[in-house]
């Protein structure tokens, strides 16, 4: 890319400006900002959370389609209340709902309308990660499940928000190359700061850190881990990557891949299930 630096400057000064400061966040956001402050009151019941996601339709519809999931729901009784899907699926699972959501909407703006394929394999590519760190973390034993879904699904958190917030800019605007410039070196550092805003827990945070970069993990056991493996089987042809040049990283990120490839396929009912759940479409 032949992009100068300074065009982003801009851009990232104002963002910088905000993560430090008050968060510029979409109206989207609202929903799941308020899901978020009831969760980390100490006190917070589940009436208190369910009279919170209930005045939110699309969450409240999307948590009843994970409750009423396969992976959640095995003996196949429909759930039809809140009450009971939010006691089923857990705490950490709305948290990750009302997120994606959230996510969901800011991508379904109308300035997007000429990143649509970038957008949308972007989140394809972070419900399939959410759906495979799931099935690795319960294989594994060592990790909870739902924190590793979590991790997956907001892992690239940074690339949603640059998205949105470059088309408020007119030099990204009609400019793909400086468009993808901009994810390639700075999605997971601001999406790492936006998870901090957002109040994340520092464990999902600290995975979401570098995650794309190549490490030596023997034996998986932290949610770190198992974020890095399910971004390898997941693949995928993100264009905000620069594609590895080295033969020696290429061997081992293959040997990493090969080392958990059957889960794949083992993941294919959890990723139909998430899909389901959030409305994604290939």
């Amino acid at each position: 890319m032949t992009q100068p630096e300074s065009i982003h400057f801009r851009i990232l000064e104002d963002i910088a400006r905000e993560l430090s400061g008050d968060v510029n966040f979409p109206t989207c956001m609202d929903a799941a900002l308020l899901v978020r402050n009831t969760l980390k009151d100490p006190f917070a019941n589940l009436e208190k959370v369910v009279q919170v996601v209930g005045v939110e339709p699309l969450i409240s519809s999307k948590l009843l389609r994970l409750a009423n999931s396969v992976s959640y729901n095995p003996s196949g009784k429909t759930i039809s209340d809140l009450t009971t899907a939010i006691g089923r699926i857990g705490f950490d699972s709305v948290r990750t709902i009302s997120l994606a959501v959230a996510m969901d909407q800011m991508l379904k703006s109308r300035n997007l309308a000429s990143y649509e394929s970038i957008a949308h394999n972007a989140w394809a590519h972070s419900i399939h990660v959410a759906a495979i760190a799931r099935v690795l973390a319960r294989r594994l034993g060592r990790i909870n499940p739902d924190d590793a879904m979590m991790a997956g699904l907001v892992h690239d958190i940074g690339v949603f928000y640059l998205l949105y917030r470059a088309t408020e800019y007119p030099e990204y605007r009609n400019n793909r190359e400086a468009m993808l410039e901009l994810l390639a070196g700075w999605h997971e550092g601001i999406g790492e700061s936006l998870l901090h805003a957002l109040g994340i827990p520092d464990r999902i945070t600290d995975a979401v850190r570098d995650h794309d970069r190549l490490q030596n993990v023997e034996t998986p056991c932290t949610v770190r881990d198992v974020l890095y493996f399910a971004n390898l089987l997941a693949g995928g042809d993100r264009e905000w990557i620069a594609r590895c040049e080295d033969p020696a990283e290429r061997e081992l990120r293959d040997a990493d891949r090969a080392r958990y490839i059957d889960l794949v396929e083992e993941a294919e009912e959890d990723i139909g299930d998430l899909r389901f759940a959030l409305s994604i479409r290939d």
